[in-house]
């Protein structure tokens, strides 16, 4: 059996030079302020769901998650957002069905604006979501600076 030399050396890395510039890890830019806008979040999977709520609740939104499609409906008439963002692939019913009961809606309810989140990000699935009624669409896994900025564009979009 042959091992490492018991005087052997590991190289070392050079360490860094410090300076006020560099005393301090580089800065993320900042995520878009979602301060003051009530957001729908709507997912049948616990974990996307919760990940979503931290990411939008962190960036200033007051948000109001959903389970399904039919509570989302339930939800949707008593917290009145100024965005929802939905899932598409939802077991009971899907993103699609649930986008054509909120577009079939009177106004405000039926204009809110709406982000397709999917694992789906094809071209031709793009032109769906924009078929059934989202204003926008958005790949998984979603970036949480893409998502604040996408809802913060879409609430400004609808507040003109």
């Amino acid at each position: 059996m042959v091992g490492l030399p018991v005087h052997a050396v590991l190289p070392q890395l050079e360490e860094p030079q410090t300076s006020a510039a560099s005393s301090h890890p580089p800065s993320r830019p900042a995520c878009a302020s979602l301060e003051g806008l009530r957001v729908l979040v709507v997912d049948d999977e616990a974990d996307a769901r919760d990940l979503l709520e931290l990411v939008l609740s962190q960036a200033g939104a007051k948000v109001m998650p959903a389970p399904s499609a039919a509570a989302a409906v339930e939800t949707l008439l008593l917290f009145q957002p100024d965005v929802i963002v939905s899932d598409i692939g939802m077991a009971d019913e899907d993103g699609y069905a649930f986008m054509r009961r909120v577009r079939a809606m009177a106004e405000p309810l039926g204009a809110t604006p709406a982000v397709a989140l999917t694992a789906y990000t094809r071209n031709e699935d793009k032109l769906k979501a924009a078929a059934m009624g989202f204003s926008a669409h958005l790949g998984k896994p979603v970036n949480p600076d893409d998502l604040t900025a996408l809802v913060a564009k879409l609430a400004k979009r609808n507040a003109e």
